[in-house]
């Protein structure tokens, strides 16, 4: 099947997800509180899990190679579209355009990424976006953070490489590599049937990444108060940014190195997702129009259902 139209039947799928969130937070049955409770326990628990889970499996050198492409691509992706919006917002410092300027740089690649590439991709693409997900940590925590804060505003070491998503690449990665290492070894079997149980019950928690992380994005949705920042420019500014702009200039400058297409693909659909939630989490936290950065997410989480897998389609066709 044409991977444009696994992308649409994918997206299909995770709004009518998101649909059933929307009406629960319409009718009060999860409320702000709630939803809040439970986008945590997807971000710190449940995405962790899927990113640990999306390791194991037989290490090939293959694999370690396509991880550390994708790595570095998720890096020089960054570095590139940080740059060209630093040029766009160079004369602007007012809290909207600091707003617009984030969500244009940071996509939803683990929130929506993780769904939509592990339909996509399944394991192998997870295992990939694992190395761009790392990458947009470190970066929200330092970029992000001066962005909203300002110049003096600093993010401890710690609290980077702290991030449950970044302990879970780490754990992973370890079991990963030192699979050549104790191939020969020969465990007892009650070791081995903990860890297969262990296991087991991980790979359920993974399960419940796309339901419960497109619910609380329906929820979170739910309770934007649209009003006249629907009406605002800005909105649709950095909604081209992000959906448009962000994966042209990534196919346009990385379409021409050689680099596995299942990595090229899931790197593409994770710089096409829609704005970055943690946008409206910063807005809050700096006290930065909030309500203008949650439109941003509800308006480019809609628009991206056109848009994504319109690049997919492309990028598919052309590389």
């Amino acid at each position: 099947m044409d991977l444009s139209i696994i992308c649409f039947t994918q997206i299909v799928i995770m709004f009518l997800l998101a649909a059933v969130g929307f009406l629960c937070g319409k009718i009060n049955i999860i409320n702000r509180e709630m939803g809040s409770g439970l986008s945590k326990f997807v971000l710190e628990v449940v995405n962790p899990v899927l990113i640990f889970t999306s390791y194991q499996k037989e290490f090939d050198g293959e694999l370690l190679r396509g991880l550390c492409m994708a790595f570095l691509l998720g890096l020089a992706s960054y570095v590139l579209i940080i740059g060209f919006t630093a040029v766009i917002y160079r004369r602007r410092e007012d809290n909207e355009a600091i707003a617009e300027q984030f969500a244009a740089v940071y996509s939803n690649c683990a929130f929506m990424g993780i769904p939509l590439i592990n339909g996509l991709f399944g394991s192998e693409g997870v295992f990939y976006l694992t190395g761009y997900v790392t990458v947009f940590n470190i970066m929200v925590w330092t970029h992000g953070v001066i962005l909203f804060g300002g110049k003096g505003t600093k993010t401890p070491l710690k609290k980077v490489i702290s991030s449950p998503a970044v302990i879970a690449v780490f754990l992973g990665l370890a079991t990963f590599l030192i699979q050549p290492l104790t191939a020969g070894i020969e465990f007892p079997g009650g070791v081995t049937a903990v860890w297969d149980t262990v296991m087991a019950a991980a790979e359920h928690i993974a399960g419940m990444n796309t339901p419960l992380a497109m619910i609380c994005a329906g929820v979170t949705i739910s309770g934007t108060k649209l009003g006249n920042d629907l009406k605002n420019p800005g909105v649709y500014r950095a909604a081209a940014l992000r959906l448009v702009v962000c994966p042209l200039l990534f196919m346009l400058v990385f379409g021409w190195f050689d680099i596995p297409r299942v990595v090229f693909m899931t790197i593409l659909a994770a710089a096409g997702c829609p704005a970055a939630a943690t946008g409206t989490m910063f807005a809050l936290r700096y006290k930065k129009c909030p309500e203008f950065s949650a439109v941003i997410f509800a308006v480019t989480t809609v628009i991206s259902a056109v848009t994504l897998p319109v690049w997919v389609m492309i990028a598919g066709r052309a590389f």
